[in-house]
């Protein structure tokens, strides 16, 4: 456990200084789909389930947060629980619909339902269509703090990651979080000794729709910005890519993951090779499921294991 601790505290004292050394922007935008990726290993590593349209949720707190920034002027920190709260509720919609379903019905059914989402969004009046919510004012938190300035907003941004992650790893470690593992492992076992499966797996479906809630809304303070690239299909094909690289069921591997697609997706997008972006994070995909199973943390621990006992 000590070591534990020295870990998150070394990880901290970097993420503090890293502004420094780093643009904040890109940092920023790193740690909000680390948030999103965290939310959705929670789901497709921690109790299996795997979900095709998880960026409804990362949209829908997007908007809303954008909707009530610009038209209400509320304080930032409000505007992010509302976008959150919302998303949530989504996620509990959806997820009532979605658990019954196991599999590749389970997957389907998302992605019908976030496709649907999708089309309501490209035509609602107060999401803006194709152009989306543009200009969405930052404010400052707590009516205090200008989050104009790139620093504050990076220091915002990483303390709402830190309580994504914290509130993702209190899961996963508590008991709840091992009924879900249970789950995740043998489904039929845990019905077995009483478990109302269904309704854990709804719990977690929500969990994770309003933490992705809250990494979409603190997206769009960050760019001041929500448009429909955050609820595509392609969005939640990334957050996939995103959890599985890094490493399904560990709770650094979709920080790692992010890392890696925010940091060649950044590299690419100005150079000659933008335009084949995709083909590119295609063939890292594959290279991952067949070279690197277990992702990139996952191998790490396996060496680690083999190595030091």
């Amino acid at each position: 456990m000590i070591k534990i601790n020295k870990l998150y505290l070394f990880l901290i004292v970097i993420a503090l200084v890293a502004p420094s050394l780093v643009y904040p922007v890109f940092l920023m935008k790193l740690l909000c789909f680390a948030l999103f990726a965290c939310a959705f290993n929670l789901l497709l590593g921690f109790v299996g389930l795997l979900s095709f349209g998880h960026a409804v949720f990362l949209g829908t707190g997007g908007y809303i947060t954008g909707y009530l920034m610009l038209h209400t002027g509320l304080t930032p920190e409000l505007g992010i629980l509302a976008g959150t709260l919302g998303a949530g509720l989504l996620g509990a919609v959806y997820g009532k619909l979605a658990v019954k379903r196991e599999g590749i019905y389970f997957a389907m059914v998302t992605l019908a339902l976030a496709q649907l989402a999708f089309f309501f969004y490209l035509q609602a009046p107060f999401t803006g269509g194709e152009d989306g919510l543009q200009g969405v004012p930052r404010g400052a938190l707590f009516g205090l703090i200008d989050l104009n300035d790139n620093f504050a907003m990076y220091y915002f941004v990483l303390a709402i990651f830190i309580f994504g992650f914290w509130l993702v790893q209190r899961t996963v470690h508590s008991p709840f979080g091992q009924i879900l593992k249970a789950i995740r492992e043998n489904e039929p076992r845990a019905v077995s000794l009483g478990y109302n499966v269904n309704d854990y797996k709804w719990v977690a479906f929500i969990i994770s729709s309003a933490l992705a809630g809250l990494a979409g809304s603190t997206k769009t303070l960050v760019f001041q910005l929500a448009s429909l690239t955050d609820v595509h299909w392609h969005m939640s094909g990334e957050v996939v890519l995103m959890t599985l690289l890094g490493g399904m069921g560990t709770i650094f591997g979709p920080l790692v993951g992010a890392g890696v697609v925010i940091s060649i997706q950044n590299m690419l997008s100005g150079g000659e090779l933008g335009n084949y972006i995709h083909i590119i994070m295609g063939l890292i995909f594959i290279v991952c499921v067949l070279a690197f199973r277990s992702g990139i943390v996952g191998e790490f621990q396996k060496l680690v294991k083999k190595n030091f006992g």
